[in-house]
């Protein structure tokens, strides 16, 4: 049977929120590996405070947004050679940096890192999986630290709702609320909100591992879900 792929976006603030999340990578790796059985993974890493530190520090530098750009893409690549080691796998040419190298690396492993591919303006790691849903034809499933999308930051307003389900225009036009900022905290960046849209790439964004072992044994999971 052939294995198939699915595509991980694993949110920097779940990798390195300020210090390393061990525990949690702890239980996604166990996840990872419980399922390698039947699928193949893609994973996406986010950049986490490294990045929005790195950032923040350009910011007051005033220097402009692609260098800040550039400074988070280079934290998502050290967070993505982090979880190989995290992960035991030797990434002896390196990570990959290129979709072609993506589709090569693929085929060989069951489990593989990367993180942000080559520069565009005005993404972050969401649209690189988006990306490679896209190309891969598969789901896209978007690891943060919500339980899911809400009206606005729960972090922020106690009163935020939860939406279990939204559709690719209305998720779209939510996101197109917010102006992109590098280092945003949105759960997905505006350009990947409109890649699934186009692609209609059925989209999920969940927090716990436990809900990723859930909804890839097509059990009933805590979490949103984009689709038509």
């Amino acid at each position: 049977m052939k294995k198939k792929v699915i595509v991980l976006s694993l949110g920097g603030s779940q990798i390195i929120p300020d210090d390393v999340n061990y525990k949690y990578l702890n239980d996604f790796k166990n996840v990872l590996l419980k399922n390698k059985k039947n699928y193949k993974f893609i994973v996406v890493c986010g950049g986490g405070s490294l990045a929005r530190k790195y950032i923040g520090a350009l910011k007051k530098e005033k220097q402009n947004e692609s260098f800040q750009s550039f400074a988070g893409i280079s934290a998502t690549r050290t967070n993505a050679r982090f979880m190989n080691y995290f992960f035991g796998i030797d990434p002896e040419k390196g990570i990959p940096d290129t979709m072609k190298k993506v589709k090569e690396y693929i085929k060989k492993l069951d489990i593989i890192f990367c993180g942000a591919l080559e520069y565009k303006p005005n993404q972050t790691s969401d649209s690189t999986s988006a990306e490679v849903a896209k190309e891969f034809k598969t789901e896209f499933v978007n690891l943060t630290n919500v339980k899911g999308l809400h009206d606005k930051n729960p972090k922020e307003y106690k009163d935020a709702k939860f939406i279990p389900k939204i559709s690719w225009e209305d998720f779209n036009a939510l996101a197109n609320k917010i102006k992109f900022h590098p280092g945003q905290h949105f759960v997905l960046d505006q350009t990947a909100a409109k890649m699934i849209l186009k692609n209609k790439i059925t989209t999920y964004i969940i927090e716990s591992p436990k809900e990723l072992d859930n909804l890839l044994n097509k059990k009933k999971f805590v979490g949103t879900k984009i689709s038509d």
